[in-house]
């Protein structure tokens, strides 16, 4: 049975995307800790961010860093966390999350509410700066 990744990658479940190569996807957390909180995934599934074979490993690191760019540029913050947890869903992801201090990254804390529009143009300003 596919993951919640695979059928939004699919297209499935609707997302609000960012950005998508031949080996990676990239979207709106739905549960964001911040605004512009972006999770990026291979487009395969694989469960643990370790047991993804070498190419995609660095790949995914490379596209991350090129998304967390584009965040810095949209959603003003000291640095992007990355985060990689792996609890949630059974497929390897990285969790972007822009940050001024560490309780910007509390994974305890309820998420930051954010209408559907809000995360609509949201996703809209980060795509419009990711240079891949």
């Amino acid at each position: 049975m596919p993951t919640l990744f695979t059928k939004i990658i699919n297209g499935d479940i609707p997302s609000y995307k960012i950005a998508e190569d031949e080996l990676c996807y990239a979207f709106l957390d739905i549960n964001p800790r911040q605004k512009g909180h972006t999770l990026v995934v291979p487009k395969y599934e694989v469960d643990r961010y370790f047991d993804l074979d070498d190419e995609t490993l660095t790949h995914m690191a490379l596209f991350s860093k090129r998304v967390a760019a584009a965040i810095k540029e949209v959603c003003p913050c000291d640095r992007i966390a990355t985060a990689v947890i792996g609890l949630e869903v059974p497929h390897a992801h990285i969790h972007l999350v822009p940050i001024n201090s560490m309780g910007d990254i509390d994974f305890s804390t309820p998420p930051v509410a954010m209408t559907p529009e809000e995360m609509a143009a949201t996703a809209k300003l980060i795509a419009d700066q990711v240079k891949l």
